[in-house]
């Protein structure tokens, strides 16, 4: 008879669901969580099911936060007149940690894909447009991934934006730092000609 603890098996199935997680990974999780004084489980419950409560998106960016307004749209020392558009909420904690930019962000929460079903009807344009459309904005950054679905995107929102008077840039791209130059593929390689600057 095979060994079966169905609380058990029911935990890590529930590891082996996350994002990046394998089945072994899952059981370590498992037995980790299972090793855990009952307060420290407890606690970790509770922080599961306060996030999934508490944790909404902003009215005006639509990244995560636990207020109407994100601590970013929020503060007045950022520039309203920038909007760096991404795809996810770990997109904007990526150019966050680079502390280089002071504008402020537009999550998509996906990306343009047709062969998902996914159109733009179920992004955050709409919301946007609005914001443009309340004027102030003078530059739209589109940060969305190098995908095909990224470009796609990045495309259809530039031919939207064009219109309304709003300069539209893509961010650049080139060899990662520590990268090789044997080793980039052409488009990289085109790309990074593409944006070089002067030195």
């Amino acid at each position: 008879m095979a060994y079966n603890v169905l609380p058990l098996t029911r935990l890590i199935e529930h590891f082996e669901r996350l994002p990046g997680i394998g089945r072994k990974s899952a059981q370590r999780l498992a037995y980790y969580v299972l090793n855990m004084p009952r307060e420290k489980a407890e606690d970790f419950a509770h922080c599961i099911l306060d996030a999934r409560e508490k944790i909404i998106h902003c009215n005006v960016c639509q990244n995560l936060t636990d207020s109407e307004k994100c601590p970013i749209c929020s503060d007045d020392a950022r520039d309203k007149t920038t909007i760096c558009v991404v795809e996810t909420p770990q997109d904007v904690l990526a150019f966050e940690r680079t502390r280089e930019y002071n504008g402020v962000y537009h999550v998509l929460h996906g990306l343009i894909s047709p062969m998902n079903g996914i159109g733009p009807d179920q992004l955050y344009v709409k919301e946007l447009l609005a914001r443009i459309g309340q004027g102030g904005v003078l530059e739209v950054i589109m940060a969305t991934n190098p995908t095909v679905e990224g470009e796609a995107t990045a495309m259809y929102l530039s031919r939207l934006f064009k219109p309304l008077g709003v300069k539209v840039t893509r961010l650049a791209y080139g060899i990662p730092v520590g990268g090789n130059l044997e080793y980039a593929d052409e488009v990289t390689l085109y790309r990074a000609l593409e944006g070089r600057s002067e030195i």
